[in-house]
C-alpha cells in the first residue's frame, strides 16, 4: 500500500502542545465536539434502528496490560502502571478469534487496549491466526516501537493491513530503531505493498484528554460533559481476563459489561450492562457515573467509519488515525 510518515503539523503543532498544552488539547476538543455532534446522533439512531445491534466497527482485544513507555498522559506507562499484571490465555485468545469468524465480523480488529502489544511475544502467532479465520477483517497493530526491528516488521507485515509506528519523543526526532525501520520500509517498496506503515511523531508530554480523570496529566472531577460518545456503539474493548470493559479510558480496569469466559461474545455485546450503559449516555456523559467527567473524543478513525457505515460504504479498508488514537 503505502509508507507515510506524519507529524501533526510539524513544528508549530508540535510547539502548541508543547507551549500552550491546555490550550491545544481544549480547542481541538471543543472544535471536534461541534462539528461531531450531528453525526453521533445520525450513527446512534442508526444503532437502534433493529432489534439486535449492529456489530461493532472495532474490536480491540488487549492480551497484555503492560507497557515499556512513559508518556505522561497515559497511567498504563511503566512509571504509573497499577493494574495487576494479566496475560491473556491462549485458549481465551482463540475461542474468542473464533467467535468473531463465527458471527461474520468483517470490521477492525487490533490485539491492543492500553498496553505495548510487542511485549506479548505470542504476537505474531496470535496474528497469524487472526489472519486465517478472519481474512476479511481490516487488522491494524499500533505500537510505540521501542522493541520493534526490521526483523519483527518483517515477521508482522503478511498478517497486518496496517502497522502504525507512534515515535513518543520530546525532541521530534525518530528513535534510531524507528528510522532504520522507515529507510527499509522506503527502499523495499515491493515488501510493504500490502501493508500501510504509518509512523507518527508523538510529543511525549502531550496534553491530550482526561480519559474518564484516569490521564496523570489531565484531571477532571468538576465539569460535567454534556456531550454524548460513541465508543460504547463502535468499540468492543477486551481486557486479558477476558472481561469486557468500557473502553481504552478505562485504564484501570474497573468496568465489566460481560465477562466471555461465561457469556458468547455476540450475546456480551448486548448485555444487560451494555444496554444500560447505551441508554444512559445515549445524549449526554453526563448520566452515566464513569463517563460524566471524561472528555475522551473518538478517533478521527471511529468518524470516518461510523461515515462509510452510514452511506453504506465498504467501512473495512482505509483506516486513518487522529492525534487522540493513544498507543
Amino acid at each position: 500500500m503505502s509508507v507515510k510518515y506524519h507529524n501533526f503539523g510539524g513544528r508549530l503543532g508540535w510547539n502548541l502542545q508543547k507551549r500552550f498544552p491546555k490550550l491545544s488539547s481544549e480547542s481541538y476538543l471543543k472544535l471536534q465536539f461541534l462539528i461531531r455532534n450531528k453525526l453521533q446522533k445520525k450513527y446512534i439512531a442508526h444503532f437502534y434502528k433493529d432489534k439486535m445491534p449492529p456489530m461493532p466497527l472495532v474490536v480491540n482485544l488487549e492480551t497484555i496490560n503492560r507497557c515499556n513507555s512513559t508518556c505522561s498522559f497515559c497511567t498504563a506507562n511503566k512509571n504509573a502502571e497499577k493494574r495487576p499484571y494479566k496475560k491473556m490465555d491462549e485458549a481465551l485468545f482463540y475461542n474468542i478469534i473464533d467467535q468473531l469468524r463465527d458471527w461474520g465480523y468483517k470490521g477492525h480488529l487490533t490485539l491492543y487496549g492500553n498496553n505495548e502489544p510487542l511485549l506479548d511475544p505470542r504476537l505474531v502467532e496470535f496474528h497469524k491466526y487472526c489472519r486465517k479465520q478472519l481474512p476479511d477483517c481490516f487488522i491494524f497493530l499500533s505500537t510505540n516501537g521501542l522493541i520493534l526491528t526490521v526483523e519483527k516488521v518483517k515477521e508482522i507485515i503478511p498478517y497486518v493491513n496496517q502497522l502504525i509506528i507512534n515515535n513518543y519523543c520530546r525532541d521530534m526526532k525518530l528513535h534510531d530503531n524507528v528510522r532504520e525501520i522507515y529507510e527499509y520500509a522506503k527502499s523495499h517498496p515491493e515488501e510493504f505493498k500490502d501493508v500501510e506503515l504509518l509512523i507518527q511523531m508523538r510529543y511525549m508530554d502531550a496534553v491530550l484528554t482526561n480519559r474518564a480523570g484516569s490521564a496523570p496529566n489531565k484531571k477532571n472531577n468538576r465539569k460535567i460533559i454534556r456531550e454524548t460518545c460513541l465508543m460504547p456503539y463502535t468499540d468492543m474493548f477486551i481486557f486479558p481476563d477476558g472481561r469486557m470493559g468500557i473502553c481504552c479510558c478505562d485504564n484501570f480496569e474497573t468496568t465489566n459489561l460481560a465477562d466471555l469466559n461465561v457469556t458468547p461474545l455476540k450475546e456480551a455485546w448486548n448485555s444487560a450492562e451494555y444496554q444500560k450503559l447505551r441508554q444512559a449516555i445515549r445524549t449526554s456523559r453526563g448520566d452515566y457515573s464513569f463517563c460524566k467527567y471524561c472528555d475522551f473524543i473518538d478517533a478521527g478513525l471511529r468518524m470516518d467509519m461510523v461515515d462509510d457505515t452510514l452511506k453504506n460504504r465498504n467501512v473495512q479498508h482505509g483506516a486513518r488515525q487522529s492525534l487522540f488514537r493513544k498507543s
